[in-house]
């Protein structure tokens, strides 16, 4: 390809996928500032007078502040023990991938990537309800196991790139196998660790369906479950559920967008050596 020359086909198709990722946040923020009789008259238009009644509504309907805190909570301890966890499963795999008990551990754990949730949801809600964690801590168990297939995929990825004469060094100068991990080998994995993280994040906070099927408290109910109280059988007050899903979506993007680097480095190197 010439250099300076533009490529229309492929600037095209950037175009048009900017706006469909625009769009629908443009509907969101403008209708969230509305009145239900501007939303009728057009979903399109500006508002004529910005209001933040929408959210104080939204606010009182939902106990906001009581979800977001369960959110927050499910979300850190999530990200934090998938982490922890996930990157000391990989590195055992990554290291050993010559044995073949390892290497069948590998791939097995990488097919569950491709069993769909609807078809295990009745197995594991039975399972969860039998040892007694239909609650937050059984939400964030399940989350830290079903990360399990893709975060080792892309950990031992990631781990492959770094030289074992490091570890070989360290171990010289007598450091313990586990010190090896954690003082060579899990500072190493910062990038990796920074994807894995937000991507977690991202499912944990976003997630609906596992919360629906674990949560059996009201009191802790996440955003999305909360959320759902402004659809009803017969109609759906959009300004209440567009100004309560851009309170919702705010925390995520901020992070996203101070973060998103290590997302696209982090993936890119974890794949390409898998």
């Amino acid at each position: 390809m010439k250099i300076g020359k533009t490529n229309w086909p492929v600037t095209l198709l950037l175009i048009a996928g900017t706006i469909l990722i625009l769009f629908p946040l443009y509907i969101t923020v403008v209708n969230a500032f509305k009145t239900p009789a501007e939303t009728a008259e057009s979903i399109l238009a500006l508002p004529v007078e910005w209001t933040f009644n929408n959210f104080t509504t939204a606010i009182e309907m939902t106990n906001f502040f009581n979800a977001f805190g369960n959110s927050f909570y499910i979300t850190i301890v999530t990200v934090v023990f998938t982490v922890l966890t996930n990157s000391l499963v990989a590195y055992a795999i990554a290291r050993n991938m010559h044995k073949k008990a390892y290497k069948f551990l590998f791939y097995y754990l990488v097919s569950a990537m491709f069993v769909p949730f609807p078809i295990i949801m009745l197995p594991i809600v039975n399972q969860m309800s039998s040892i007694g964690l239909m609650n937050q801590n059984g939400l964030i168990l399940l989350y830290i196991v079903y990360g399990l297939s893709f975060n080792v995929f892309l950990y031992v990825g990631y781990i492959k790139t770094i030289p074992k004469e490091l570890e070989e060094a360290a171990i010289v100068d007598g450091c313990t196998r586990w010190g090896v991990f954690w003082r060579i080998i899990f500072p190493m994995l910062s990038p990796i660790n920074a994807t894995v993280g937000i991507l977690t994040a991202l499912w944990a906070w976003n997630d609906f369906l596992l919360p629906l099927v674990i949560l059996s408290d009201r009191g802790d109910h996440t955003l999305p479950l909360v959320q759902y109280v402004f659809q009803s059988q017969f109609a759906t007050n959009y300004n209440l559920a567009f100004s309560s899903y851009l309170m919702a979506l705010l925390p995520m993007l901020v992070l996203y967008l101070f973060l998103q680097k290590w997302i696209i480095s982090g993936v890119t190197q974890g794949a390409i050596k898998s």
